[in-house]
């Protein structure tokens, strides 16, 4: 890959500077020359944790910024022009580019400026400013390449955003306009069920995760198969399928616990089953609000398995001293009666009938069931020998 290193002065780069709002990027610089952000890269995310503040501050006290790498792209629009696309540094352009066109103000000397109201020399510390720029040159996955060794440092790429560059295209231009987009209105509803930053891709990672593993893909596999397709229909079609399955499911609930639970491997499971919702609802609130439910994101799963599943919401247990205090009460009154002190033996007529069991080899068992509306405590326990207590079950 060829290189060259150059100084372009900030007010030539910042010339002709766009930024969208909606899609939260800087689109173009150098008098529309240079592409800000290419689909290989990252969202904006500088305007987070006042990042972009800090480039303007280092600029007013000539600093430098570091370098910046820019890729020759010509040779992709074959029109005898210049084209350059941000290879690295475009956090850094468009935090001046937001600056220099009144996005933000900083605060000099203790007051809010905007670039407009900056005197001239303050100004020129950041318009004449001069950015070491190494321009690239070289095949698409030579940059591709470069592009993921440079940010090996600094702040870390997602997943997701590496993925984004390796397979740049309409498919995640289309997708990223769906699933990044700050400006969606569907993210708020989605946010309930999935959890993550769209500007960081992590929204768009649930969506293509959800989706590939339905078909029997990694995320991979199938960003590489729909590299070149202009539309998102069946990515978007599973992600909303999943969401609305689950909101009608539950009743509309939004209860926080619902946020970032596996929703399509549930989907692909209870899918095609059919739910009372107003019931699978109630059923939820009643195990919220159990004080033996010590698990909580394990309830959804646990009431769209029938309730057969109690593992997943690990009900709470009673006090070792309790079950200290239930056996001697119990072994004590079985050896006084000549019966076993386990009840469910001392009922049978078989070897076991007086048999007097070890602590080790008995359970502690809710005399009425927990889901039954039964407490752990030493009112509502009883000790069972542990092959009656497995029989039992939720009875």
């Amino acid at each position: 890959m060829k290189t060259e290193l150059k100084q372009i002065p900030i007010s030539d780069i910042v010339n002709g500077f766009q930024y969208s709002e909606l899609h939260a990027k800087g689109l173009y610089g150098l008098s529309g020359t240079l592409t800000i952000q290419p689909e290989y890269q990252r969202n904006y995310v500088y305007k987070e944790g006042n990042r972009e503040v800090a480039v303007i501050d280092s600029l007013l006290k000539g600093y430098p910024l570091g370098l910046v790498y820019f890729v020759d792209s010509a040779a992709s629009y074959n029109d005898g022009a210049e084209h350059l696309e941000v290879l690295d540094g475009q956090q850094r352009i468009t935090s001046i580019g937001r600056f220099c066109t009144g996005k933000f103000a900083v605060k000099v000397d203790g007051r809010e400026r905007y670039f407009n109201s900056l005197p001239p020399e303050e100004k020129s510390l950041i318009t004449d400013a001069k950015m070491l720029v190494y321009v690239c040159e070289g095949t698409e996955s030579e940059i591709k390449a470069w592009f993921k060794t440079i940010n090996t440092v600094g702040v870390s790429l997602t997943d997701q955003e590496l993925r984004n560059a390796a397979y740049s295209g309409p498919f995640v231009t289309a997708a990223k306009a769906e699933f990044s987009n700050t400006k969606n209105s569907l993210q708020q509803k989605w946010s309930n069920f999935v959890k993550g930053d769209p500007t960081r891709q992590e929204v768009l990672e649930v969506a293509l995760e959800w989706t590939s593993n339905s078909q029997g893909q990694t995320i991979d596999e199938y960003m590489a198969a729909h590299r070149h397709d202009t539309n998102i229909t069946a990515l978007k079609d599973y992600y909303t399928t999943v969401i609305e399955w689950v909101e009608t499911v539950f009743d509309g609930r939004t209860d926080r616990e619902m946020r970032g639970l596996p929703w399509a491997d549930l989907y692909e499971e209870y899918g095609q089953k059919a739910y009372d919702s107003t019931k699978m609802s109630s059923l939820v609130e009643d195990l919220m609000a159990s004080p033996h439910v010590t698990r909580k994101k394990g309830v959804y799963e646990y009431v769209l398995s029938g309730e057969k599943k109690p593992e997943l919401i690990v009900i709470r247990v009673f006090e070792s001293s309790d079950i200290r205090t239930a056996y001697a009460k119990q072994t004590k009154e079985a050896k006084a009666k000549g019966v076993s002190n386990c009840p469910t033996c001392a009922g049978l007529e078989n070897v076991n009938k007086t048999r007097i069991y070890k602590p080790s080899e008995m359970d502690a068992d809710h005399v009425t069931a927990w889901s039954k509306g039964g407490q752990s405590n030493l009112n509502n326990l009883e000790m069972l020998c542990s092959v009656h207590n497995r029989a039992k079950g939720n009875r």
